[in-house]
């Protein structure tokens, strides 16, 4: 069995489909000049995602979640693998033939601040994909940004200022407002809510859920707020140090984890009763491996009790451990 073919099963309702996706950055030189080391970031990455769902992808910092959505969209170049978009291969394509698939594809940063251009106004940010497209001008153009400033929760008059103008919330409706100026299909959503308080957090989650059922948009959800992304996820990933470890439907992976790193990662979802919370707790040993040197066969290996010796000599691939659930451990192997 390949690796990832569990997961590729066809179906009539996928809008995107990534195949062993991988993103290596060279990070050191040779003698002569070449590389002879490399970050290994997103290795060999497989998943799909159905139209109108909304896909979870979950680890701890430095897993690669956020690396695979800005290859996804093709802010980094792949190493190697297929993105595939409603069933044209986008992995390859040259940066002016990707501009199509751009309308179609669109991004929500983490740092709604550090993501909008200080010089300009508001009413241009949004408006900047309007043009690039040639999508709308003058008077349309400017129906288009209040329309899309009122469906964000914002007014018109908040066209003419500038994002330092404005709360992280309301920077991050800016960011919002401008990824569904071009009236895209998908949108990737990388630890939208991160940045911001608490108090508004949820009023960002519910509105996307909003816009998602008026818009019929499909999403991937990065974030480190594991209950946020089981409150917004049809499904959910984990990863870790760049491996897919874990795939199921939402509620499956909450209750019933299988992945003994998926179990830790859960485990520490904070609970009203703090003794309860201990006695249910598993906590990790040791420290994440390097990106630059990972363990060889089950990358968790150095940090799972129930490691053992095939763990060391073979990479676990993801099997269907029930109807529905990938999880890559040889605790599931035959």
């Amino acid at each position: 069995m390949e690796k990832g073919e569990v997961l590729m099963a066809k179906k009539d309702d996928i809008l995107l489909e990534v195949k062993n996706l991988k993103k290596y950055f060279p990070v050191k030189k040779g003698f002569f000049g070449g590389n002879t080391q490399h970050v290994k970031a997103v290795d060999d990455v497989s998943f799909f995602i159905k139209k109108g769902e909304t896909l979870g992808l979950v680890g701890e910092s430095g897993c690669g979640k956020s690396t695979t959505g800005r290859t996804i969209i093709r802010l980094y170049e792949p190493t190697s693998g297929e993105i595939i978009f409603k069933d044209a291969e986008i992995g390859g394509l040259s940066q002016k033939e990707i501009i199509p698939f751009r309308k179609k594809i669109q991004m929500i940063f983490q740092d709604p601040y550090a993501s909008l251009n200080s010089r300009m106004t508001v009413g241009d940010i949004i408006g900047e994909p309007l043009d690039i497209h040639n999508i709308a001008s003058g008077k349309e153009r400017m129906d288009r940004i209040k329309y899309l400033l009122e469906k964000v929760g914002l007014n018109q008059g908040h066209a003419n200022r500038y994002p330092h103008e404005f709360s992280g919330g309301q920077r991050q409706r800016i960011g919002i407002a401008r990824a569904l100026a071009v009236e895209p299909e998908f949108i990737i959503a990388d630890e939208p809510i991160s940045a911001l308080d608490v108090s508004i957090q949820a009023q960002v989650v519910n509105m996307m859920e909003d816009l998602q059922n008026e818009l019929g948009l499909t999403y991937l959800f990065i974030a480190h707020d594991l209950s946020m992304v089981r409150h917004i996820s049809n499904r959910v990933g984990v990863m870790y140090l760049g491996k897919l470890v874990e795939i199921a439907e939402c509620d499956e992976l909450y209750e019933k984890p299988q992945h003994p790193y998926t179990k830790a990662l859960l485990s520490s979802i904070p609970v009203p009763d703090p003794k309860a919370s201990l006695e249910h707790r598993e906590v990790l040993e040791g420290d994440v491996p390097s990106p630059l040197n990972p363990p060889s066969g089950c990358r968790f290996r150095t940090r799972c009790k129930y490691a053992m010796k095939k763990c060391a000599e073979v990479e676990p691939i993801l099997l269907e451990v029930s109807k529905g659930h990938f999880a890559a451990c040889h605790l599931f192997s035959k």
